[in-house]
């Protein structure tokens, strides 16, 4: 078990690249499925969530290699072999392996997906879609079993706004015969991107970044070159560490208008920063004033960037107030933010945080990916040495993150710590 150590108190200076964007990724990838001959993909991260997938991949006979960013897929050996255990069940955003095999082979099986523990995110929008489209679906002894004759195009109406059931019903779509609407569908960046994937494999989709995406089906899609956008999760998990502690940090690789929601935010905190084309600097910003904020769909305040952002806001005098919409059980980072001295209450769907406090180093676990970046950029701010465990969520959605960390001056390191004793909601 590895343990992540920070010395707090470092001001951070210098530059720091933003990766491809992880939420891109876990979806271009699946999408890849979907096409007869090799489909290449630049830019994506080097996680552990982008390796889980290419495996995937492999088992079901793809050819994958993945090399400096670059992931080359030859899925013309590809045959429709059940996935209902091992890896796909250890990754929630496996579920776009449904889509994909279902519009290229009209069956799958596939496990339900594990993941970051969040609170119930179910998925009966995507079987939904795929109902509407022509499958059957069924749940059978934990996985998910999807057959169709054939798929035929269909209007579908999204009861819930999800990025998900988005992409997963537009990967089924393309390959379906006829006109697929999808209406009231999700408007994040990345699903433009996923089209944008699509479009050059020979799909003939429009509206992809508004609510109605018109999807007319094709008998075969070819393979394509195809460059990932930045994350801008991570590009934001930057930004706030440099507002915490930066004294002139620019943040590279970033597309500003994906990220007007958190910068808007900062800027009402007091936060020094000036935007370029694709770029962000940020300033030593002191006398930080709390601000209240609530998670929305995109183009909203991303659910992503609460958990990080209310370490930030420990820094900021009187109380504010972080609501997430999304997500109501995202709030396990809490308790770990109290253990350094934090001052946050936790009320429904809320979050009240109460400022300034100085933080305090000491042992804490990440027990999601996001929660894992608020205690990183809780450790930065601390006095003394704070280790984070639960590695494994953040080595999901952060390339580098301790290179990154150490090039801005960080004093951050990673070593072997013994098994973890506490007796919790984690054990």
């Amino acid at each position: 078990m590895e343990s992540l150590m920070i010395e707090g108190g470092h001001r951070l200076n210098g530059t720091v690249r933003v990766s491809g964007a992880k939420n891109s990724a876990v979806a271009l990838i699946p999408a890849a499925i979907l096409s007869e001959s090799t489909v290449t993909i630049d830019g994506l991260p080097n996680i552990s969530d982008v390796h889980m997938l290419c495996a995937l991949l492999e088992e079901i006979g793809g050819t994958v290699s993945f090399d400096d960013g670059t992931v080359i897929v030859d899925p013309s050996k590809m045959v429709s072999m059940p996935l209902p255990n091992g890896k796909v069940k250890k990754l929630r955003a496996s579920y776009y392996l449904m889509g994909a095999m279902l519009g290229r082979f009209k069956q799958a099986v596939i496990g339900l997906p594990g993941g970051c523990h969040l609170g119930p995110r179910p998925i009966d929008q995507h079987i939904k879609g795929f109902e509407a489209l022509g499958a059957e679906v069924t749940n059978e002894q934990g996985a998910i079993y999807l057959r169709a004759k054939e798929l035929k195009g269909a209007r579908i109406y999204l009861d819930v706004v999800s990025v998900g059931a988005t992409i997963n019903i537009m990967l089924a779509a393309v390959r379906a015969k006829g006109q697929t609407i999808i209406e009231n569908a999700a408007k994040e960046p990345e699903i433009i991107d996923v089209a944008t994937l699509l479009t050059s494999m020979g799909a003939r989709i429009k509206g992809a970044g508004t609510d109605v995406i018109r999807i007319e089906g094709v008998d075969e899609l070819h393979g394509c070159r195809h460059t990932i956008i930045p994350d801008r999760i991570e590009a934001g998990t930057y930004l706030i560490a440099a507002a915490s502690m930066g004294e002139e940090v620019l943040i590279d690789n970033v597309i500003i208008q994906h990220m007007e929601s958190l910068v808007a935010k900062l800027r009402e905190m007091g936060v020094n920063l000036k935007t370029s084309e694709d770029q962000i600097l940020v300033t030593r910003s002191e006398g930080l004033k709390s601000v209240d904020i609530k998670t929305l769909v995109y183009p909203g305040f991303p659910t992503d960037l609460q958990q990080p952002f209310t370490s930030l806001m420990t820094k900021a005098s009187a109380n504010g107030i972080v609501t997430d919409t999304i997500y109501g059980a995202r709030f396990k980072h809490v308790d770990e933010l109290r253990r350094m001295n934090a001052n946050i209450k936790v009320e429904g769907r809320s979050s009240i945080i109460s400022g300034p406090v100085q933080l305090q180093g000491a042992k804490v676990r990440a027990s999601d990916l996001r929660a894992g970046a608020a205690l990183v950029i809780a450790g930065l701010m601390a006095k003394g040495v704070t280790e984070v465990t639960g590695l494994e969520h953040i080595d999901r959605g952060y390339e580098g993150l301790v290179d990154k960390l150490k090039a801005l001056g960080a004093n951050v390191w990673r070593e072997k710590s013994q098994q973890n004793n506490r007796i919790d909601q984690y054990s």
